[in-house]
């Protein structure tokens, strides 16, 4: 009887996590001859761990990645100038904790989406919120659509505020007026604050041309692309291999 309070009150307190393991525990012998303070430390794990999960299920949620891609599928074999080491010091997150940038450029079809939704997923498992969003739709429909339902400033807060903003297929198409000024604004509010990862088939030097206008040019490429890490990746479509990575950018 007292377990079954003991139980009840746990989940009083939404300790679900604790709970669960109390009410297995009691199914295992074996346990009773743990110390309490071993047995504490055990229920106090599972608890961890569940709202650990639960945290990452909510930002991997938030963050809507293109891909369900993982930092261990990433597909070394194929010749495309990726190192190893370059990588998964990458995944470390040092940069986003630093809040810089990171460019990945490269040929359609070389997994530049895909690594870009790996590193998204590998810095939600550090507890960092991350946003994935298109350049060509976040410029062309929902900051259009939040400025006439009223919602742009919040949009732009959301945005301003994530820990990891990946913006993909940068530079597919030239910018307007209003892309421009609406991408000043992002980046703006984000340099020094926040972590960016762009990815382009545009190589950088080509930026300033896509933007159209110098004064703009000159303004977001410094803050975006001066003292940037850099991904440049080589070679032929992954779409023809057989891996995680094939259906990509």
């Amino acid at each position: 009887m007292l377990l079954e309070q003991t139980l009840a009150t746990l989940h009083a307190l939404k300790l679900h996590g604790m709970a669960t393991a109390l009410d297995e525990q009691r199914g295992i012998p074996d346990l009773t001859t743990l110390a309490f303070e071993e047995r504490l430390a055990l229920l106090l794990e599972r608890e961890q761990a569940r709202r650990h999960d639960r945290r990452l299920a909510r930002l991997l949620q938030l963050a809507r990645l293109r891909y369900a891609a993982c930092v261990e599928d990433v597909n070394f074999r194929a010749k495309r100038g990726l190192e190893r080491s370059r990588l998964l010091q990458l995944a470390g997150g040092e940069w986003i904790r630093q809040h810089q940038t990171l460019l990945i450029t490269g040929p359609t079809g070389t997994g530049k989406s895909w690594l870009a939704c790996a590193l998204g997923n590998s810095a939600c498992r550090q507890g960092h919120s991350v946003r994935y969003v298109r350049v060509p739709r976040l410029l062309g429909e929902e900051l259009v659509l939040a400025r006439a339902d009223g919602s742009y400033a919040k949009l732009m807060q959301t945005l301003a505020r994530t820990d990891l903003l990946i913006l993909d297929d940068w530079g597919l198409a030239p910018l307007g007026d209003r892309e421009r000024r609406d991408l000043l604004e992002l980046v703006e509010d984000r340099v020094g604050r926040r972590a960016t990862l762009v990815t382009s088939q545009l190589p950088v030097d080509h930026w300033h041309e896509m933007i159209g206008d110098p004064t703009f040019g000159d303004a977001i490429l410094d803050r975006l692309v001066h003292h940037a890490h850099r991904l440049t990746l080589t070679g032929g479509s992954l779409r023809r291999l057989p891996t995680p990575e094939s259906p990509t950018d």
